[in-house]
């Protein structure tokens, strides 16, 4: 039996986080910390895990790529719902 398609597989990814709750200065500061997080040139003054660290260290560095994408995401798709 085919299950449907189901278009809200990818909506944890999509969805603006003051669809969620979040207050839309929050999202955006976390997403501009995250900025930053990338940005530091590897000094070890921010390096929350080792990179040489096999698998585990790299996680800081996904986890701050995401709050850059719900940054973007809150930036281009939280205009939709938000009052004019």
């Amino acid at each position: 039996m085919d299950n449907p398609p189901n278009s809200d597989k990818l909506g944890v990814l999509t969805t603006p986080l003051s669809r969620r709750g979040w207050p839309t200065w929050l999202v955006y500061s976390v997403a501009a910390l995250g900025l930053i997080y990338i940005l530091n040139p590897t000094l070890g003054i921010l390096e929350f895990l080792p990179d040489n660290l096999p698998i585990v260290g790299n996680l800081d560095e996904g986890a701050a790529f995401m709050m850059i994408w719900y940054g973007l995401v809150e930036f281009f798709e939280g205009r939709k719902y938000r009052p004019q």
